[in-house]
């Protein structure tokens, strides 16, 4: 599937998810705005790295989700750079982990504002463009947490199923436009994140790594394998191309039957 002379933002990409979207968007000739937080040098070495492995154009820009002043000059720093924002991809997000009556009300914030508001935001910046050119694709990266619950992940939780409503609002909206606005659906996705997850498995029980993955897939995830960025970057392809123009407001789990249960 081509993507070749369409352009992508895809928040949250240098590293796990984001960046095996990114990277998949671009093997598929879509140029890509990077974003995240790293070392100028480290950005400017991923930068060029894919550039060249991938013949497309490849920018950076750093921005916090949450200001406003950053999300407009990501916004701003694509449309200079290629033209436009064809494909928006919401990928970063944020977790804390705690009960509800101890839950932090700082981290609620955040979590709400990263996870949730800040979608809204970029993604009211970029539909005028959307519009304008008759065409345009939304992808969220929510969650399976955005279709079920799961105890201590309240503000997770929520501005997860947040984000799987607004998908439908936008989907919605916007449908008669060339538009379309979709939410992919992880489960358990073998992240740095979820690498130190395993780890404090196996320390506190006394196993192995390995046992302290299938300990941890066994739990949710019936196919006890996780699912892998490049697959979901896989997934976010289809998605922005044509054969998907019909696929608008739904949210696609790819979770190895957790919400099959």
């Amino acid at each position: 599937m081509s993507l070749k002379g369409l352009s992508a933002v895809v928040t949250g990409s240098t590293s796990g998810i984001g960046l095996g979207v990114a990277e998949r968007l671009a093997a598929a000739g879509a140029d890509v705005m990077l974003n995240g937080s790293r070392a100028p040098e480290q950005a400017e070495a991923m930068r060029a790295a894919m550039a060249t492995k991938y013949g497309t154009r490849i920018a950076y820009t750093a921005a916090d989700m949450t200001k406003e002043a950053d999300r407009n000059r990501l916004i701003e720093s694509t449309v200079a750079a290629f033209g436009g924002v064809d494909i928006l991809v919401n990928n970063a997000g944020i977790q804390f982990v705690s009960k509800v009556e101890d839950f932090p009300l700082d981290k609620w914030d955040e979590v709400i504002s990263v996870n949730l508001s800040s979608i809204f935001h970029l993604i009211k910046l970029v539909i005028p463009g959307m519009k304008a050119r008759k065409r345009g694709r939304v992808i969220n990266i929510a969650s399976v947490h955005g279709l079920i619950g799961s105890t201590k992940k309240a503000a997770y939780t929520a501005a997860k199923h947040g984000l799987v409503g607004l998908t439908k609002v936008v989907g919605l909206e916007y449908c008669t436009h060339g538009i379309t606005c979709n939410a992919i659906c992880p489960g358990w996705v073998r992240t740095p994140l979820v690498e130190r997850q395993i780890e404090a498995i196996a320390k506190e029980k006394g196993i192995s790594i390995d046992e302290a993955v299938i300990d941890l897939l066994s739990e949710k995830q019936p196919s006890l394998q996780f699912a892998t960025p490049a697959q979901l970057g896989g997934l976010a392809v289809f998605l922005a191309g044509d054969d998907a123009a019909q696929i608008n407001g739904t949210s696609i789990a790819m979770d190895g039957g957790w919400t099959a249960r």
